[in-house]
């Protein structure tokens, strides 16, 4: 499960993101960035903070504490392997000004394997996740599916 905090919620350097700390220099701060930053939630599917998901800090600068929901059978939005270079671009184009897709860039988790289906898959799936896994995210005219089997690999994982 994931939420999302806007970049005002921001007062350090230090940023949670998909795959734990990510230390980003003053300079860098994100100031142009107007998409909420995806955080990931409790490792147990729990949605932390208030109803809205943003999350909340506790006086000792942990992470508030969290309660479980459940949900139905978990999916992915993934890209269909059949389609073309020029609409993967696209949707990864797409993804990647709604979402942050820091994960697939140089360096990241999900960079390997370097090719348009993968990169644009993570992308997409990232997307569709923040989106509230819809159907109607996984659309990608017509150049996605949504599956039921996780597609994490290595030390990538969809969420």
């Amino acid at each position: 499960m994931l939420s999302a905090i806007s970049t005002s919620a921001i007062s350090t350097s230090l940023l949670v993101v998909l795959f734990g700390a990510v230390r980003i220099p003053t300079s860098d701060r994100l100031s142009k960035f107007t998409a909420p930053i995806l955080v990931q939630a409790h490792s147990s599917g729990a949605r932390c903070g208030e109803e809205t998901g943003h999350r909340r800090r506790s006086s000792s600068s942990r992470w508030a504490s969290c309660s479980s929901t459940s949900s139905p059978q978990k999916t992915w939005c993934i890209a269909k392997p059949s389609a073309s270079n020029e609409i993967l671009a696209q949707n990864l184009d797409y993804a990647c000004s709604q979402v942050s897709c820091a994960v697939i860039q140089k360096g990241g988790p999900c960079y390997y394997p370097d090719s348009p289906v993968s990169r644009a898959a993570v992308a997409m799936n990232l997307y569709y996740a923040y989106s509230g896994r819809h159907p109607w995210n996984c659309y990608f005219n017509n150049s996605a599916l949504v599956v039921q089997s996780d597609p994490s690999y290595g030390s990538c994982t969809y969420y």
